[in-house]
C-alpha cells in the first residue's frame, strides 16, 4: 500500500551509521566476531524479559520491536531498518531485553555476543561512541513515542503523528511525500494503541478529506 500525504513540509532525518562507516580496523573486528544469519518472516530474535545474549544488527530486512501489556495487548514500539542494532541497552547494562524483536520480512541479521561487544568497546573508542549514540537515539525516540501516544487527544492525532514521523524518515527519497506501508491496519493500531477498525476508519476519513492518497 503506497500512501501519499499532501501539502506538508519535510524535515531531514539523520542517517544511521552502518558497519561500513567505521574505521577499517573496527569494521574488520566486528565482521570477524559477528555471525550473520538469514531469518524468515516472523522469526523472534529475542523476547521481552529474556537475559541479554548479545546485540543484533539488521543488515537486510526490517524488525518489529514490541512490548506486551498486562492485559495481553501488544504495543509496537518501532520498526527497525537496516544499519541499526537491537538490544544494545540491555547488553551494556546487563539487564533483561526491554522488548520483543520479530522480523517483519525475510532478513539478514548479524549477532555479536555480549562479551565480544564489551571487549571491542574497550578496545575501540569509535565503536563505544557508536553504541552510546544508538542508546541515546533509542531513549529520545522512546520519549517522543510516549509523548505522541499519551499526550495526543485522539486516535486521529496519533495516526497523523505516526505518518508524519515516517515521512520525516523518508525525506531523502525521490518522492519524500510518498511512502510504502508494509504494515497491516492491525499492526498500525498496535503502534498507536487503537483497534484495526479504528485505523481503517481513520484512513478512510483522511482520504475523504484529501489529507492522503492511497494506491494498492
Amino acid at each position: 500500500m503506497a500512501t501519499q500525504v499532501l501539502n506538508h513540509p519535510q524535515k531531514l532525518a539523520p542517517a544511521d551509521m552502518t558497519l561500513c562507516d567505521f574505521p577499517p580496523v573496527v569494521a574488520d573486528a566486528l565482521e570477524q566476531e559477528a555471525i550473520t544469519t538469514s531469518y524468515p518472516t516472523g522469526a523472534v530474535l529475542f523476547a521481552e524479559g529474556q537475559a541479554p545474549r548479545g546485540v543484533f544488527i539488521v543488515r537486510k530486512g526490517r524488525v518489529k520491536l514490541s512490548v506486551c501489556g498486562s492485559d495481553g495487548r501488544t504495543l509496537i514500539l518501532r520498526i527497525v531498518e537496516p544499519g541499526c542494532p537491537l538490544g544494545v541497552a540491555a547488553v551494556v547494562s546487563g539487564r533483561q531485553y526491554e522488548a520483543t524483536a520479530e522480523t517483519q520480512e525475510p532478513s539478514e541479521i548479524s549477532f555479536l555476543r555480549q562479551a565480544d561487544l564489551l571487549r571491542l568497546m574497550r578496545l575501540h573508542g569509535d565503536l563505544a561512541l557508536w553504541v552510546t549514540q544508538h542508546i541515546s537515539a533509542d531513549y529520545a525516540s522512546t520519549c517522543r513515542e510516549i509523548r505522541d501516544l499519551i499526550l495526543s487527544d485522539s486516535a486521529s492525532e496519533k495516526l497523523a503523528r505516526l505518518l508524519m514521523g515516517w515521512l520525516d524518515q523518508n525525506a531523502k527519497s525521490k518522492n519524500p511525500a510518498q511512502m510504502k506501508l508494509a504494515l497491516t491496519h492491525e499492526e498500525i493500531g498496535q503502534m498507536i494503541g487503537s483497534s484495526r477498525e479504528t485505523v481503517s476508519r481513520l484512513f478512510a476519513g483522511f482520504k475523504k478529506q484529501r489529507i492522503i492518497q492511497q494506491t494498492g
